[in-house]
């Protein structure tokens, strides 16, 4: 089932001796509590398991960023349930953050990876958090980035940025939500964003928190929507980006995190969409965590700061 590609990296990392290197690619299935999780990894060293956000993307918009990191781990990226390239479910009540931690276990075990380092992004954040307290004796250690630990704060974040938008955008976005933001259209466009909400929300309204420094030229709101729309309703919920009342209502960690005794990062940027004052509170939730807040960083750090985000990452698995 497995098949293999080949990757050339140019070193950006200081500290590496050979002038080249050549990573090959191992891309397969694992059958996860019925579900396929595809996953890929490459490079060398200890396992590091990269999770995605969403929920509903996939591990594709953290390549290139995240690539010279082979050099010192070998880096495990996963697709969740019914994301990217593994298995879409027939009942989307079956998209839970509980049973994708499951799923990654199951990851775990059958590549046979032993204790793993393991790094969220976004709502992938949420998901390595609901592993580390079910399965922390499986970890060496822990890296939260631009997440949330309590739906009910994130939802006031939510709320005080989007008063802080201009008011024709707000308005905008206010009038599309109050008509509904499904079954309009054509047949094709019923189950997802409307184009207008997907550029006033995403476009104009999240974009100041997406991107600081390196604002991506080849963003678009609308390809951006080009997701699992059947598990992002399950999980994030109907009613619109600045409200989470899906199932990740659940997520409520404050009271669980202080059992953790894991090696654990928490990173965040200083104009992230997941405001940073999340980021220290989680960060002293948490037993010896520690924090970096990456400067004129959105939401997006790895983009905006890359070599900042990459050296820190780096230093914090190798103990330096």
């Amino acid at each position: 089932m497995k098949s293999l590609r080949y990757l050339a990296l140019v070193p950006l990392l200081a500290g590496v001796l050979a002038d080249g290197a050549v990573y090959k690619i191992e891309q397969g299935y694992v059958d996860a509590n019925g579900v396929m999780i595809y996953y890929e990894a490459f490079g060398q060293g200890t396992p590091l398991v990269i999770v995605h956000g969403g929920p509903g993307a996939s591990h594709d918009y953290f390549l290139p960023y995240l690539t010279p990191l082979a050099r010192h781990h070998r880096l495990v990226f996963i697709d969740e349930r019914g994301s990217g390239r593994s298995s879409k479910l027939d009942n989307p009540s079956g998209y839970t953050v509980e049973a994708m931690a499951d799923d990654l276990e199951a990851v775990r075990r059958e590549l046979a990876l032993g204790r793993i380092a393991l790094l969220g992004h976004s709502y992938g954040g949420v998901l390595a958090q609901a592993y580390a307290l079910k399965y922390q004796q499986n970890l060496s250690s822990l890296i939260l980035c631009s997440t949330f630990f309590s739906t009910t704060k994130m939802n006031q974040v939510f709320q005080k940025e989007l008063a802080a938008m201009p008011a024709d955008v707000r308005e905008r976005i206010q009038k599309l939500e109050a008509a509904g933001l499904f079954g309009h259209g054509r047949d094709y466009e019923k189950n997802r964003y409307p184009e207008a909400y997907m550029i006033a929300a995403w476009g104009e309204g999240y974009f100041p928190y997406l991107y600081q420094r390196h604002p991506d030229a080849n963003y678009d709101p609308v390809d951006d929507g080009k997701m699992s729309w059947d598990l992002y309703r399950e999980m994030w919920g109907s009613d619109g980006e600045f409200v989470i009342d899906g199932n990740l209502k659940s997520v409520e960690y404050a009271e669980k995190l202080p059992s953790l005794r894991v090696r654990t990062l928490v990173t965040a940027g200083d104009h992230d969409e997941c405001d940073p004052g999340q980021a220290k509170e989680l960060s002293g939730l948490i037993h010896g965590a520690k924090l970096v807040i990456f400067p004129r960083s959105g939401h997006m750090t790895f983009v905006d700061q890359p070599d900042l985000f990459l050296g820190v990452i780096d230093d914090f698995l190798t103990g330096k």
